[in-house]
């Protein structure tokens, strides 16, 4: 029997495995700096190299393709190769591609390199979250984590857009942001080849290969909480690639004002802040009416700003951070941990496929949309708006019908050391 009491203590990591949690936590951290500073960059790309809304919008979606790819092609590596070989070989090839955004400032080599990152960053996240299976001893304990790691994931995504507003504001290439991620790269490639890593409990004698990977598309439960997560991120990734270029040359008040200007920061910190308190109100309140409560929350600040405009979405925009802080690592870890910890790396991937692909595709259907209507952002808002009111209703069903319990209780008295 599951003991509920041990279940919901705080997650303590082994001693032992204090350097390998330390390293998850820098590679989040590393790759938001750069993934989640694409809506500074793209505000700087466009005048830089006179692109529409369209052509700016591959900064964002060559990187999410191939994160796509890489994560239904490349996310059973983890399961195959183990962790440890798996993130130093995509750590390296991240690294590279960083350290090559010196080669020139062409449109189309700067697409290459984001395209070349995404692969890697597929490869390195996958075995990252696997990893973090090994490292928890419950599946409350394993969201928890999540939830952290992910608050160290929101760091990054503050310091990468500061950094982005701060060089260009001293006349200094954005690219330089590349070369700081390349040097942490190497950093936690020497960090990962000296640390001992945890081993992977072997429940089954089934081959790890990639058909493994795309089988995963005829589970419930790999789909259900995909297709949830690909809402949400539809959502999120409207704000940090859009809110920029919505509230650009706004003008109100002296707090409004301000507000607009750094809205994406504010939101990345209130994201952050969230994603750490996390951790302490999923000990306390259930994860389904925490979910549901939040994506209400969620849709009424898209609603707000998609229909009175800058003034209202320069607050309640950056505000909804706070609500979606929660989302993404929780509905992540419950979709993981309905699996063997075997396969973790493989539904990792698949998951992380959903979530590319949506963040692929709204970025640029944002801009498509806005494009009609002679560039205004407002009309890209009111589709994101919609999507946020599916993901509403989705997560309404599930704190009634919670149809995951008896899958995670399996998996608690089962791969878990309760």
């Amino acid at each position: 029997m599951v003991n509920h009491t041990q279940a919901l203590e705080v997650e303590k990591p082994s001693e032992n495995y204090f350097a390998v949690t330390a390293l998850t936590y820098t590679m989040f951290f590393m790759f938001a700096m750069t993934t989640d500073a694409v809506g500074e960059i793209i505000k700087i790309a466009k005048l830089d190299l006179n692109l529409t809304n369209t052509q700016a919008s591959a900064f964002h979606w060559a990187t999410m393709t191939a994160i796509a790819l890489s994560g239904i092609l490349f996310g059973y590596f983890a399961d195959k190769f183990g962790r440890k070989n798996t993130i130093i070989f995509g750590l390296a090839i991240y690294g590279l591609a960083s350290a090559s955004f010196f080669l020139g400032s062409i449109f189309y080599l700067y697409l290459t390199l984001l395209f070349v990152s995404g692969l890697a960053i597929g490869i390195f996240k996958t075995a990252a979250l696997a990893l973090i299976s090994d490292i928890t001893t419950s599946t409350e304990g394993h969201t928890r984590t999540m939830n952290a790691l992910e608050g160290f994931f929101g760091i990054g995504a503050i310091i990468g857009p500061l950094l982005v507003v701060s060089l260009h504001a001293k006349g200094v290439s954005w690219t330089y942001l590349y070369l700081f991620a390349a040097a942490l790269c190497l950093a936690m490639i020497i960090w990962a080849a000296f640390t001992k890593f945890p081993e992977t409990k072997k429940t089954s004698d089934e081959p790890v290969n990639l058909w493994q990977s795309f089988s995963l598309m005829g589970n419930k439960y790999a789909m259900g909480f995909s297709l949830a997560i690909a809402l949400y991120v539809a959502a999120e990734v409207s704000i940090f690639v859009w809110l920029p270029s919505f509230l650009d040359g706004y003008s109100g008040g002296q707090l409004a004002t301000w507000m607009a200007t750094y809205a994406v920061i504010v939101f990345f910190v209130f994201r952050a802040l969230g994603r750490f308190l996390g951790v302490w109100i999923l000990k306390h309140v259930h994860w389904t009416k925490v979910m549901m409560v939040f994506s209400g929350i969620i849709f009424f600040c898209f609603a707000l700003s998609a229909f009175f405009g800058q003034t209202v979405a320069a607050f309640a925009m950056p505000f909804s951070g706070l609500f979606m802080s929660m989302m993404y690592p929780t509905l992540n870890s419950k979709g993981i941990s309905c699996f063997p910890k075997t396969q973790h790396g493989a539904v990792a991937g698949l998951i992380l496929f959903f979530t590319a692909v949506s963040a692929a595709a709204i970025a640029p259907l944002m801009g498509v949309v806005a494009d009609y209507f002679n560039g205004d952002m407002r009309y890209g808002f009111i589709l994101a708006t919609i999507l946020a009111s599916i993901l509403f209703l989705g997560m309404i069903f599930n704190y009634f019908k919670d149809p995951a319990a008896a899958a995670l209780q399996h998996a608690d008295s089962t791969e878990y050391d309760l």
